[in-house]
C-alpha cells in the first residue's frame, strides 16, 4: 500500500511539501493571538486605564445653603442627592419617610417655600435660599401643631409610617384653602397614601384643624 499523500490537481510536489498543514495554521496563529492578548494584559490598555480613572473620580458635589424649620443650613452634597436624603442623612431630620422613593406615596412630603412636594424627587441641589418645613418644624416652643393635635384626637393613624407626609400634606392643604368639604381634602389629599386605611379619620383631623387655625 502506498503511503504517499495525495497532491491535489493543479499543485506540484514540491509545493505541496513546502504548504503549511491546517493544523500549523491553527497552532502558529493560537500562539500569536495568546501572546498579543498576554501582552495587552501585561501593559494594560489604555482606553481600560482611562475608563478606571474616571470611576475613580469622585461624583460631582456642590455647597447648597438652604432654610431648615427657621435655621439655615450649608453643607456640601454629591449633585445627586435628593432632598429626603439631605434631610436624613445629612441634618438627621428622620420624621420624613422614604417609602416608595419614587413620589408615588406621600411619606416624604416636606413643605418647600410653602409649598408640597415629595422630597423623593426633589434635588438638593435646586434649593438654594429655600425654606424648607418638615414635620419636626410643625411644633412651636413645645406646643403641637393644630394638626398633629387633630390627629391625635381623632386617633388618625395606626403603624404611624406615612403619619409625617399626611401632616405635612395636611398643613399645606390647609394653607392653600382645600378644606371646603370632605371631598374636596380628600381630593387634594389623594397624593399621600395610608396602607393602614385610616382615611375617614386623617379627613376628619384636617377638617378639625382647619376650622381652629
Amino acid at each position: 500500500m502506498s503511503t504517499e499523500r495525495p497532491v491535489p490537481v493543479g499543485t506540484s510536489s514540491a509545493e505541496s511539501e513546502s504548504a503549511p498543514t491546517r493544523r500549523t495554521f491553527i497552532a502558529t496563529t493560537t500562539a500569536v493571538g495568546g501572546a498579543v492578548v498576554i501582552g495587552g494584559l501585561a501593559t494594560g490598555s489604555p482606553a481600560l486605564a482611562t475608563e478606571e480613572a474616571v470611576a475613580t473620580e469622585a461624583p460631582p458635589s456642590s455647597l447648597v445653603s438652604l432654610t431648615v424649620n427657621g435655621v439655615r443650613r450649608t453643607v456640601t452634597v454629591d449633585n445627586r442627592t435628593s432632598l429626603l436624603d439631605l434631610l436624613r442623612e445629612h441634618l438627621d431630620l428622620t420624621g420624613s419617610k422614604k417609602g416608595c422613593n419614587a413620589g408615588a406615596c406621600g411619606a416624604c412630603t416636606v413643605l418647600v417655600d410653602g409649598r408640597r412636594v415629595a422630597s423623593c424627587l426633589t434635588l438638593a441641589v435646586r434649593l438654594e435660599g429655600a425654606e424648607v418645613t418638615t414635620i419636626e418644624g410643625l411644633e412651636k416652643g413645645g406646643r403641637l401643631h393644630p394638626l398633629q393635635q387633630a390627629f391625635i384626637d381623632q386617633d388618625a393613624f395606626q403603624c404611624g409610617f406615612c403619619t409625617s407626609g399626611q401632616i405635612v400634606s395636611g398643613v399645606g392643604c390647609i394653607q392653600e384653602g382645600h378644606t371646603g368639604s370632605q371631598d374636596e381634602i380628600q381630593e387634594w389629599m389623594s397624593g399621600n397614601l395610608c396602607r393602614c386605611g385610616c382615611y375617614v379619620k386623617i379627613v376628619r383631623a384636617v377638617q378639625q384643624a382647619a376650622d381652629r387655625m
